[in-house]
């Protein structure tokens, strides 16, 4: 019977090795543990998936805090303007026209005598309200056809290829002078829903390349082995994986409709009066520019801060949502 010696393996401390020497294979806490990162970060738990990892990387990320921050802050005023702004938008005196800031008007007034302060609390509504309905309505609709024709290919396919080429030819601009200009409604809805119209084809093409890429993957084909429906799988398999382009698309276009928002009402077809808008604010304030720029600094400044968080808000997500960046 062999002879145990003391430090040897059986002592889980040190054991010899082939050259003569020793190497101590003792371990604190012996026994498998997590791995230093956690079960979330390659240890013995479920690896996260796109969405959770998506979410880890963007509560880290200083641009998406900042962007939100900003985005939650406009989404508060748009709601509830009166809790930062106490006056009336409308309410005018022609004797304080284009006067400058003074105590309790701190961004001075228009050539109205309009408190621009107020203004320009009360104008975020508009291009808030418009920016996001209208990207809704955009995903929505673009979402939907490019998914179908993806998944349906054929006649379906083509027919999509084509509605989207002519829509893309039509110039954006152009085609909001010619349709709005016969609607006189002052609300916005008339400047979402024309955003809609003209706005789908970006997204329904993405969608559609999304879908063909993710139908062919294994596990698609093994629901359809299975049995499961076509709306099964788009809506249980396919769209779920392939939504992510989507919704990286839509957060950054967000900023470019608030953006063609102001640029309609800058033209005097998009919101009217007597809705408060940004837009219509730059443009009554244009011609007064060089003797009291104030008029046309605060709403062209609360409008490009605007755009600027939802494109950083909509890069910040690109980022996380697309493994290539990684």
């Amino acid at each position: 019977m062999p002879e145990h010696t003391p430090g040897g393996p059986g002592d889980g401390a040190i054991a010899p090795t082939g050259a003569g020497g020793q190497m101590d294979i003792a371990t604190e806490g012996a026994g498998p543990g997590p791995a230093p990162g956690g079960p979330q970060e390659g240890g013995f738990g479920q690896p996260r998936s796109l969405w959770s990892d998506a979410w880890h990387d963007l509560r880290r990320n200083p641009i998406f805090i900042i962007s939100s921050l900003v985005i939650l802050f406009l989404i508060v005023i748009s709601i509830w303007p009166s809790l930062i702004a106490s006056g009336n938008p409308l309410s005018c005196d022609l004797a304080h026209a284009q006067d400058g800031p003074s105590p309790g008007h701190p961004f001075g007034f228009n050539g109205q005598g309009c408190d621009v302060y107020t203004r320009t609390v009360y104008g975020a509504r508009a291009s808030v309200t418009v920016g996001v309905c209208a990207t809704a309505g955009v995903a929505v609709v673009g979402s939907v056809l490019g998914g179908l024709a993806g998944f349906y290919g054929g006649t379906w396919d083509a027919l999509l290829s084509r509605l989207t080429d002519i829509f893309f030819g039509i110039p954006v601009v152009l085609g909001g002078l010619v349709l709005l200009s016969v609607i006189t409604s002052s609300t916005v809805w008339p400047v979402v829903g024309f955003i809609v119209l003209l706005g789908w084809p970006q997204i329904a093409r993405i969608a559609r390349g999304s879908v063909i890429t993710i139908k062919e993957n294994d596990f698609v084909q093994a629901a359809r082995a299975l049995g499961a429906s076509d709306s099964r799988m788009l809506l249980r398999h396919i769209m779920p994986n392939a939504i992510a382009p989507v919704i990286v698309v839509a957060t950054i276009a967000l900023g470019t409709f608030i953006s063609l928002e102001a640029t309609l009402s800058f033209l005097g077809v998009g919101v009217k009066p007597p809705t408060v808008s940004w837009g219509i604010d730059i443009s009554s304030a244009s011609p007064y520019v060089r003797n009291a720029p104030h008029m046309l600094l605060w709403p062209a400044g609360a409008l490009a801060i605007t755009v600027l968080a939802f494109i950083m808000l909509g890069d910040a997500v690109r980022d996380a949502l697309d493994p290539k960046l990684r």
